[in-house]
């Protein structure tokens, strides 16, 4: 069943409950994490935080708490499933799922007992009709019952109702076939479920900078990892920057009412460029999987087409190639237009998008998308030391301060 009111049908009922969350391993299931995190203690509300990953993991972490939480939330985990086929949870257990994988399974979305569904209402997800899906066979099965206890002889050879019954539940099975393909093979993403519960947050008047690039960070996951749309991206740029605007107005007269080492977030326009801030251009634009892909970088001729973007650029190969923080400063503030004005030249319309900086103080400024990268390798570590659970809470660790 689908939440229609996430404060009171989800955060109102576990207050005062120990909650169980299982997440899964992915940057922005730990945004959403955070997020919550933030919010149950701020309640001062028990919870348990247990990674999991595959099916097998989600049913062994439900089994080994399920004696001492009667509340658990699935964060970008379990939608897809049968949760109670596959978990079994007692009567009185609630499930909440906020999980942006899609399709999602219609027993989740039909039982109306035991599992809510945390989405964002705006989201068109084409469900189903419940008779095109379900259908009672008890009446089926009782006339065949009595079809059988009749003796041979009274029973006609061409039994036009059951034939009929038998023709009806054929077409009605080519039907739901037709409509479960068009529900799932179409679907592929949802909202982030970080802007979901950042959402929720700010509804409760309890967001903050350090949530909001939270939930920045887990949006800008989805686009860095394909699991979105380019019209779907800006739609949710489009309501983190109104609340970008709303946290981050340092006029003149309030910079006093601000510590000047607090988080800032400013909206830019940003390159696919992996890292390159804190890399050099010419390895920026040699690893970046945009710009390998589209030169083809791996070959003699895709070099040469690179070394002929630069120079469209009017970018010395010198500078190219040192670390950006040690570029001529004319240069660092004309790149994102340098690179914008050549790209459409060598088929790279694509390489800017818009995104948000975080600063602390006279830090270094940090992109999305660069935070991006650095939870993901931390999450993916193939450090021998070091288990999933560990690469988990390493991860869950860096995205804060």
């Amino acid at each position: 069943m689908f939440v229609t009111d996430v404060k009171k049908q989800f955060y109102d009922v576990i207050l005062n409950q120990r909650v169980l969350v299982l997440v899964a391993y992915d940057i922005d299931a730990l945004c959403a994490t955070k997020i919550l995190q933030s919010l149950l203690r701020a309640d001062n509300i028990q919870y348990t935080v247990v990674p999991v990953s595959g099916k097998q993991q989600l049913e062994q972490a439900f089994i080994e708490h399920s004696g001492q939480v009667k509340h658990i939330v699935l964060l970008n985990c379990g939608a897809c499933i049968n949760l109670l086929e596959q978990l079994q949870p007692e009567e009185d257990v609630q499930i909440y799922v906020c999980d942006s994988h899609r399709p999602v399974d219609l027993v989740n979305i039909y039982n109306s007992t035991q599992i809510r569904l945390i989405t964002n209402s705006q989201e068109q997800l084409n469900i189903p009709e419940y008779d095109a899906i379900f259908r009672d066979d008890e009446s089926d099965s009782d006339s065949a019952d009595d079809d059988g206890k009749q003796p041979a002889g009274k029973r006609r050879r061409f039994d036009e109702e059951a034939l009929n019954k038998r023709r009806q539940r054929r077409q009605w099975e080519e039907h739901r076939q037709t409509v479960l393909f068009d529900y799932e093979e179409f679907t592929f993403y949802g909202t982030s479920s970080a802007l979901i519960l950042f959402e929720l947050v700010w509804k409760m008047s309890k967001d903050s900078n350090e949530l909001l690039w939270w939930a920045i960070v887990g949006v800008t996951s989805q686009l860095h990892h394909g699991l979105t749309e380019r019209h779907n991206y800006l739609t949710d740029m489009e309501i983190l920057h109104r609340h970008v605007s709303r946290l981050n107005q340092w006029g003149d007269d309030d910079d006093s009412n601000f510590s000047i080492d607090c988080l800032r977030i400013s909206f830019t326009n940003d390159l696919r460029l992996a890292l390159y801030r804190h890399w050099s251009l010419f390895d920026s634009l040699s690893h970046s999987l945009y710009t390998a892909c589209s030169f083809k970088i791996w070959t003699n001729k895709g070099v040469k087409r690179l070394h002929e973007f630069l120079a469209d650029m009017g970018l010395p190969l010198v500078e190219c190639k040192q670390k950006y923080a040690s570029m001529d400063i004319d240069y660092r503030q004309r790149l994102v237009a340098m690179v914008t004005a050549s790209a459409n030249k060598f088929s790279l319309s694509d390489i800017s998008f818009g995104s948000f900086l975080a600063q602390y103080g006279f830090r270094n400024k940090l992109s999305a998308s660069d935070a991006v990268l650095a939870v993901s390798a931390i999450l993916e570590s193939v450090e021998v030391n070091h288990t999933d659970s560990d690469n988990f809470l390493r991860a869950l660790d860096s995205l804060s301060r």
